[in-house]
């Protein structure tokens, strides 16, 4: 069961998983690590959650590692170590892996691990007060379990001067690097990411799911004859499931489809 140091509201088919330790910046320890393990498998398994939204309470998005696990980790065998950090690995994957759209909402700094949970989430929005730093290198540590991600997002280039530098970077930077896909006035961050729940609440789920794992199998390449074989199989499969079929049919009537939703009253 979740800590306190977590908080889940569902309203309609959006969940909102909220990282409640503001007064530790939302920092990662183990407990945490675990809460958010267990909040993505069981969003990720509830067919009423259509959206999930990902965000830290306070000030700060998440500051990454916390010191007093850090401090714990220090006095830690290889053994576990190790076993620590493919918790870690394992559940920044299971965030980018989640099968329903994920909005990461960053109403300020994103340090380490945070940078990482950005990366993760399909759609990242940050406020102009937001911040980003990958800070891993001024402990001596590397960002080595969230590298596939935020090298995913920024690029190998990019990612060569902001693991090596561990330098701050704002919302502005972010975007350009491809972190976030927007950036807006912190009073209207909220604003824009309900305009974005409407649109993938219009979608189809299962297709919206199926399109996560399209995404990863051609950004793997090339486009040879295997490629352009999945992709065919790919939605000649969808075309035939009762989602693809009602879409159709809403499309030629001239309707709504079955399973749109809308949080609009």
């Amino acid at each position: 069961m979740a800590s306190e140091a977590i908080k889940l509201e569902q309203d309609g088919g959006v969940a909102r998983i909220t990282m409640a330790r503001p007064e530790k910046h939302n920092a990662f320890d183990d407990f945490l690590i675990s809460d958010l393990s267990e909040m993505f498998e069981a969003t990720g398994a509830d067919d009423s959650v259509r959206v999930v939204i990902l965000q830290g309470e306070g000030k700060s998005f998440s500051a990454g590692a916390d010191l007093g696990w850090m401090q714990r980790m220090a006095d830690y065998s290889e053994v576990e170590n190790l076993a620590d950090a493919r918790k870690l690995a394992a559940m920044v994957r299971s965030l980018n892996e989640l099968p329903k759209p994920t909005i990461a909402r960053v109403q300020g700094a994103a340090f380490g691990g945070g940078v990482g949970l950005v990366a993760a989430c399909d759609i990242a929005l940050a406020s102009q007060a937001a911040s980003f730093c990958l800070s891993e290198a001024r402990l001596g540590l590397i960002p080595s379990v969230i590298s596939p991600f935020v090298v995913e997002a920024i690029g190998a280039r990019a990612a060569r001067r902001y693991f090596q530098t561990a330098e701050r970077f704002d919302a502005d930077e972010a975007h350009i690097l491809g972190l976030v896909h927007e950036v807006v006035p912190r009073e209207r961050l909220d604003h824009r990411i309900d305009e974005l729940v409407e649109l993938l609440l219009a979608n189809g789920p299962n297709a919206m799911a199926a399109s996560k794992g399209l995404i990863r199998r051609v950004a793997s390449g090339p486009v040879d004859d295997a490629m352009t074989e999945d992709t065919a199989r790919r939605i000649a499969d969808i075309r035939a499931t009762e989602e693809g079929r009602e879409g159709v049919r809403a499309f030629l009537e001239k309707r709504e489809p079955s399973w749109r939703m809308t949080t609009k009253s």
